[in-house]
């Protein structure tokens, strides 16, 4: 990573971490005990991944950082629920998270599911209070179908039914079964930030979004959500939970279908390399403004290294 590139990322990052407090506000009046638990969740330190991929596509869009903000933190706010249910003993079980306690183990059980509900839930009321009624709509459209039943929940689903926590499965997988799986559970919500940051930068005109800008959104973002499934998977082998935040070794325990797993740790990273060069291929037609959406695919390529 190019040092211009981690001062810009810095910057964008910081602009994302001093709004999220600011769109908490659309949930004052709730319950002392519930605020502190969706905050708690919500800002933890983290990479702010999505929240940056919806800004960079928002740019290379020809929109502003201004335009993105919102929709950036309504994605942040589905990924942070996701993170509190994941995390979960009925699910994944994890009891550290971006280097903290998980919200189940400071809050309890109940509330760490309803800080996650209202989470969920504010990331819609964010959307439809901050952009104009018809662009509004479009993002909760995209947003609820990315990341519920036939998106990242979908995913969710399959995931933990190869672990045999839902029953349903009792093979061992195919590669066709863990892309369909990850498409879900990581793919998803990464085309969601796409669609959202096309959405911000030029609204929901007459005669819905520009397609074909959207289906080369799509193909970055497909790569890119892969990408960072596989070095996940290769951390949880070859990583330390020091660095991660999170708790390393526990897919081979739980028998987790993964890339390192079905293929090797060789022909995964081999599968990286692949991944970048579809995602240049995607992005191809957008020009100079997307750099800073191949300069994100390589950070994530660094994570595994």
């Amino acid at each position: 990573m190019s040092e211009s590139f981690a001062e810009h990322l810095r910057g964008v990052r910081q602009q994302v971490e001093d709004h999220l407090p600011r769109m908490l506000r659309h949930a004052e009046g709730c319950p002392k005990s519930l605020m502190e638990a969706m905050a708690y969740s919500l800002l933890a330190a983290g990479k702010r991944l999505r929240p940056v991929l919806v800004i960079f596509t928002c740019r290379a869009c020809g929109g502003s950082m201004e335009q993105a903000l919102p929709a950036a933190c309504a994605v942040e706010m589905v990924h942070a629920y996701s993170l509190v249910h994941d995390d979960l003993p009925a699910m994944d079980d994890d009891d550290l998270r971006r280097g903290q306690p998980t919200a189940h183990k400071i809050f309890g059980e109940a509330m760490a599911i309803l800080a996650g509900d209202a989470l969920l839930t504010l990331a819609f009321q964010v959307l439809a209070s901050e952009y104009q009624s018809a662009t509004a709509a479009a993002c909760c459209r995209e947003l609820a179908l990315l990341a519920g039943a036939v998106g990242m929940v979908g995913g969710q689903v399959n995931d933990l039914t190869w672990e045999g926590k839902i029953p349903g499965r009792t093979d061992g997988g195919t590669l066709e079964d863990l892309e369909k799986t990850h498409a879900g559970k990581t793919g998803a919500l990464f085309r969601a930030c796409v669609r959202l940051g096309l959405l911000a930068a030029q609204g929901e005109v007459p005669g819905g979004p520009d397609l074909e800008k959207r289906r080369e959104l799509d193909g970055y973002a497909a790569s890119l959500g892969l990408a960072f499934q596989i070095t996940d998977d290769l951390l949880d082998v070859e990583g330390d939970s020091n660095i991660t935040g999170k708790r390393v070794g526990k897919d081979a325990t739980s028998g987790k279908l993964t890339y390192p797993s079905l293929l090797g740790v060789a022909e995964s990273r081999q599968r990286l390399q692949q991944l970048q060069r579809d995602a240049e291929e995607a992005l191809k037609p957008t020009g100079p403004s997307a750099k800073p959406l191949m300069d994100l695919m390589s950070l994530i390529l660094e994570r595994s290294r």
